[in-house]
């Protein structure tokens, strides 16, 4: 008797999903290391957060954890601006007018695929934008060569530190999913997302990580 011919399993498809497809010049290279070493992680799971977590109806959580996130991207844009204003008035006050160039800026292709993704985005925006009137003054020896290396190293930190206190509190959300059952549902429609294989930028690796030194 012949044997029945094995029937394929069924594939799951990749979600088609609402993106935007923005690409901007990053000058500074802390900005460029931010994209290069968070950028990545953080948009997965903010995608997660955004969209995956309440495909398994965790409606709540993920309303608390936006409602975090979202204030603490909000503060560190105040706390970015303030600065990038204060840095401005310095330079108004010497009566710079220049802009330097950069030796090797980065086009950075950034997939919104999310409103919080799009709000960090604009935020590494912001802090290329507030590198650039500190190199300015530094240039034009308004600022110290060791206050400038501080603070470029700090402020770089600061959305570091941010972004991975945002991935670290999707993971938790994830493993109390998995604790609920749910874990292979988030699983998979992380994979289905496309957001682990599709590219963020056109970024090399051979910076050097330590921008103490620079």
């Amino acid at each position: 008797m012949a044997e029945s011919p094995v029937q394929p399993k069924s594939k799951r498809h990749t979600i088609s999903r609402p993106i935007f497809e923005r690409t901007f010049s990053i000058n500074s290279e802390q900005a460029i290391r931010v994209i290069r070493d968070s950028y990545h992680r953080l948009m997965v799971s903010l995608y997660a957060i955004d969209v995956i977590l309440r495909i398994i109806g965790r409606e709540e959580t993920v309303d608390e954890i936006e409602s975090i996130v979202s204030q603490m991207i909000a503060e560190c844009a105040e706390q970015l601006q303030q600065e990038k204003s204060r840095l401005e008035k310095l330079k108004a006050d010497n009566g710079i007018t220049e802009t330097p160039t950069y030796t090797h800026p980065r086009e950075f292709v950034a997939k919104i695929a999310s409103p919080q993704i799009a709000q960090f985005v604009e935020l590494i925006r912001l802090l290329d934008q507030l590198m650039i009137v500190m190199d300015t003054l530094w240039l034009c020896q308004v600022i110290s060569n060791k206050h400038c290396i501080e603070a470029r190293y700090q402020w770089q930190q600061r959305l570091q530190r941010l972004a991975n206190k945002i991935v670290t509190m999707e993971r938790h959300a994830h493993q109390a999913a998995y604790a609920q059952g749910h874990g292979e549902e988030v699983r998979l429609a992380k994979q289905e997302s496309g957001l682990n294989v599709e590219p963020v930028s056109t970024f090399d690796h051979d910076s050097p990580r330590d921008d103490r030194h620079i």
